[in-house]
């Protein structure tokens, strides 16, 4: 009888999916509303099997009813990454936004993948541009794809309108100023930098020349001198009989520069790209302004008249001596900048980070700094936070991290410093340190903790004390001193010895978000589950919805967790993560069946990533089925094989 109740299940479950296909394939026949008309469990089974434009479509008309398209965005992003990878998008929001910023780059450039190459017809035409170019905020810039950005000069203007209405935020990774081809893409960049919305700037170039172009007039007073050599070049590329593709007017000698002729720059033929010479010297203008008139079509849509905008945002992922030094000139005038990333693959040099702390020091005097947030690494060592710190004592944000140098010469900037220890206080609101050092002297973060009264958010990772210390004095001075703390991770740190100093922490503030990452929290407990039991008590705040209990080893101890939602004081979480944990498919089981007893009030996200449920797929699978009415699975393969590595990653 059973047998048959689920074959006759099975068939419903293929019936309603052929369905769904078919809604999908003639969506645009049946209409939205006829669509929108399905019942309500229906309408969230079919998202899943919808396309990106068909989901942007029936969105508006879903959320006003109270309805999600989260799942189906979802959907289509396993698709792009693959089954193994889960996915850490919370919001229905973040979700099309990555699939839209997904989509819209491979369309645009011309990339295949399996997801495009499947849905072609409907992704590869205008309207799908149109409608992702509504949906980002974020344009990733790829030079070497000039074709694609050119055809934003001619043919697809009315895309790059759009693009200077939505976009906040751009990439660059090289713009190469000393070629010809640029000049379409920095007739784009001028468009969004200076006549759309972009404020935010992500920069992977170690470049002089170009960072000076892209920071040119955007916010500081600056003028770089070679750069403006380049700015005084003709306004139009010179014709010449040894060079048809170039139809352009040129500028007579003796004439006002005022006048601009109104003719378009011809595209370059492929063949003229290779015969040109890389070294020569351009004979054409980067003056942002002067390529606007020439790029913009007469009888297209104006530009507007052209001012320079203001850089708001500014992230170097390739910081080197070059940027550095263009930066140095830059920032004490930067009046704009409210935040700063600065990122090498190297350890920068001290006597570099002591002149950059010089120049910060500069716009802070200034009265006029608008900076907040500073992001660094890599960081010689951690006396350079206090010096940063003194440098720019108006940062609400800092994130620091350090590495040790073994070569050159090291100072020791406490012995250095002031014989006063400075206990001004600090405006800080958000702290990240990550330290990959064998030693840590505690007190350089201690001292900085107890001048930071206002921190809401702090993030600590990999920071190793002498032999025989313990992490207890840290905790201790986060009860003292932080009581408005929200949110708080620590990642790769040992805490195995410091239980009671984390409960009386937990008790004292009121966390929201709480990550114990790789922290060997069991790992020296004469009793692991009562360890965690106390533990699970003081995680039953009110205020608390987001835990992470990822790579502690918890194994069979997993189900002590299904506690938080037991009893008067039940736990308001809505994620939890406990990934890499060994958690074995019977340990699942019992969790799923107690959490089935005491149900979370939430649907809860629950990271199950990194656990072998390989070792015995059926109880896994049937752990999952149990688990998914109350909550929402974050899942991965898993290879037995990876047991060892992740063994070794937790040692």
């Amino acid at each position: 009888m059973e047998g048959k109740i689920e074959l006759r299940k099975s068939a419903d479950i293929s019936l309603q999916k052929q369905c769904f296909q078919a809604v999908r394939t003639h969506f645009t026949a049946l209409g939205i509303e006829a669509v929108l008309d399905l019942p309500t469990l229906l309408l969230k089974d079919l998202l899943p099997h919808l396309t990106a434009c068909q989901l942007d479509e029936i969105q508006p008309a879903l959320n006003k009813r109270g309805l999600s398209t989260y799942s189906g965005w979802v959907e289509i992003l396993q698709d792009l990454v693959g089954l193994s990878r889960a996915l850490d998008f919370r919001t229905e929001a973040e979700a099309k936004h990555e699939v839209m910023l997904r989509l819209f780059t491979s369309v645009f450039y011309g990339l295949s993948s399996n997801y495009v190459l499947k849905n072609s017809t409907n992704l590869k035409s205008n309207s799908f541009l149109s409608s992702a170019a509504k949906s980002i905020h974020h344009f990733i810039l790829i030079p070497c794809m000039h074709q694609a950005l050119q055809a934003l000069t001619t043919n697809q203007q009315p895309l790059l309108v759009l693009l200077e209405k939505h976009i906040r935020s751009v990439h660059v990774s090289h713009l190469l100023l000393t070629l010809r081809k640029p000049q379409a893409v920095l007739y784009v960049l001028h468009r969004l930098l200076d006549h759309g919305i972009t404020t935010n700037l992500v920069v992977s170039i170690d470049s002089a020349l170009d960072l000076a172009w892209l920071l040119h007039g955007r916010g500081s007073q600056y003028v770089n001198t070679e750069l403006k050599k380049l700015f005084s070049f003709p306004h139009v590329l010179q014709s010449s009989p040894a060079n048809s593709s170039l139809d352009v007017e040129s500028t007579a000698s003796g004439k006002s520069d005022d006048v601009i002729p109104c003719k378009r720059v011809k595209l370059y033929s492929e063949s003229v790209e290779k015969e040109e010479d890389p070294s020569d010297v351009p004979n054409f203008t980067l003056d942002p302004q002067v390529l606007c008139h020439t790029f913009s079509p007469c009888d297209g849509p104006s530009a507007g008249a052209c001012t320079f905008g203001q850089i708001t945002h500014l992230e170097i992922r390739t910081c080197g001596p070059d940027s550095l030094k263009v930066l140095g000139f830059s920032l004490p005038t930067f009046f704009c900048l409210q935040s700063l990333s600065l990122h090498s693959k190297s350890i920068f040099r001290e006597l570099d980070v002591l002149e950059f702390a010089g120049v910060l020091q500069q716009l802070s005097d200034s009265g006029c700094s608008s900076l907040a947030h500073l992001s660094i690494g890599l960081l010689p060592h951690v006396g350079l936070m206090k010096t940063l710190l003194n440098a720019s004592p108006r940062l609400t944000s800092l994130c620091v991290e350090f590495q040790t140098a073994i070569w050159g010469p090291q100072f020791n900037l406490d012995r250095a410093g002031t014989a006063e220890p400075n206990t001004s206080e600090l405006p800080l609101e958000k702290l990240t340190v990550k330290i990959i050092q064998l030693q840590t002297d505690l007190h350089f973060l201690t001292s900085v903790l107890r001048r930071s009264p206002h921190l809401a958010s702090l993030h600590i990772a990999g920071m190793r004390l002498p032999t025989g210390c313990s992490q207890s004095q840290l905790l201790s001075t986060l009860s003292e001193s932080n009581h408005s703390l929200k949110v708080l991770t620590f990642e790769d740190i040992k805490l195995c010895d410091c239980l009671p100093d984390i409960l009386k922490l937990l008790r004292g503030c009121m966390l929201e978000e709480l990550s114990f990452n790789d922290c060997r929290l069991l790992e020296k407990c004469i009793n692991p589950e009562k360890s965690l039991v106390e533990l699970v008590a003081a995680l039953k705040m009110p205020s608390l919805h987001s835990l992470s209990l990822a790579q502690n080893r918890l194994a069979k101890n997993v189900c002590v967790l299904a506690e938080l939602f037991s009893g008067q004081s039940q736990s308001s979480l809505k994620q939890l993560d406990i990934r890499s944990n060994f958690i074995q498919p019977a340990d699942l089981l019992e969790f799923a069946k107690r959490l089935m007893i005491h149900p979370p009030p939430h649907r809860l996200t629950l990271d199950l990533r990194k656990n072998p449920g390989d070792r015995d797929p059926e109880t896994w699978n049937t752990a999952l089925k149990r688990l998914q009415p109350s909550s929402f699975l974050l899942v991965e393969g898993w290879k037995s094989t990876d047991t060892m590595v992740d063994h070794i990653s937790n040692m």
